[in-house]
């Protein structure tokens, strides 16, 4: 995994791009539903500010955030939902100057971690560089709503790896989420980077693999795409039965895309 400094300053670059996805929007556009049911452009952006508000106070202020977390411990889509009701009535381009603040802040927070110190979350405590990383997958999966909305087309970087190697971390959580017994033996990812450079995650000598375009991979593990609309490929009987419940998320998996649910699904 990449250090802590070098994945903030992607985390960064991954806010900054999806700021400039929404910063030309018009009011109306800004409602403008994604395929999320239910969830507008500017419900993306409020959500995601809405983590990097939570993600900056477990970071600096662990005693505030222990209250929210307990308070949200039951219900945390719902704790989220109502969370998200304080953005409602804020024009769009103060709720962007928003997001862009709590991202910055988040990222500063997070730098300034003592090194070797855990940052809380909401299951378990966290080193401060998965954060980061679990920061990078939100910003792609939310991103990709908002890029869809609009018929918009992300060009894919390296900086996926953060979030290809945080989705080897939480391999289990599609199981979890299905009340399934997940694997004993781990997978080996081998990723073919937008660069063209090959990304081996995993054991070496693992035996059950899954195999394709890294842009492809982050787009299965973040449910944006249907496994059936993507390059990859997988060897052992238990990583295919992963490649159609991969979720880089806790909690439940959500209605994810349905196949062929997007004219150019290589977007």
């Amino acid at each position: 995994m990449a250090t802590l400094q070098d994945t903030l300053k992607d985390l960064s670059a991954d806010t900054e791009e999806i700021a400039r996805l929404v910063a030309s929007l018009d009011a109306p556009a800004w409602q403008t539903p994604t395929p999320a049911p239910g969830w507008t452009i500017a419900d993306q952006i409020a959500h995601l500010t809405f983590i990097f508000r939570l993600a900056k106070t477990a970071a600096a202020d662990p005693q505030t955030f222990a209250s929210i977390a307990a308070g949200a411990a039951h219900d945390f889509n719902g704790a989220v939902n109502a969370a998200l009701q304080q953005f409602n009535d804020i024009p769009p381009q103060q709720l962007l100057a928003a997001y862009r603040a709590e991202g910055e802040a988040c990222v500063h927070a997070l730098a300034a971690v003592p090194e070797g110190q855990l940052v809380p979350w909401l299951v378990n405590p966290l080193p401060p560089v998965v954060l980061a990383c679990a920061g990078i997958m939100e910003l792609f999966g939310h991103g990709q709503d908002i890029a869809d909305a609009l018929g918009a087309r992300r060009e894919p970087t390296d900086r996926l790896r953060h979030l290809a190697e945080f989705a080897f971390l939480t391999r289990d959580f599609g199981y979890q989420a299905r009340g399934m017994t997940a694997p004993s033996e781990p997978f080996r990812f081998e990723l073919t980077a937008p660069s063209g450079e090959i990304w081996r995650i995993g054991p070496d000598d693992a035996t059950q693999t899954v195999s394709g375009p890294a842009h492809d991979f982050c787009l299965l593990v973040t449910r944006r795409r249907h496994r059936d609309d993507l390059a990859l490929s997988a060897t052992g009987r238990d990583a295919d039965q992963w490649l159609d419940i991969a979720q880089a998320y806790r909690g439940p998996a959500g209605e994810g895309r349905m196949p062929g649910q997007f004219a150019d699904h290589r977007a």
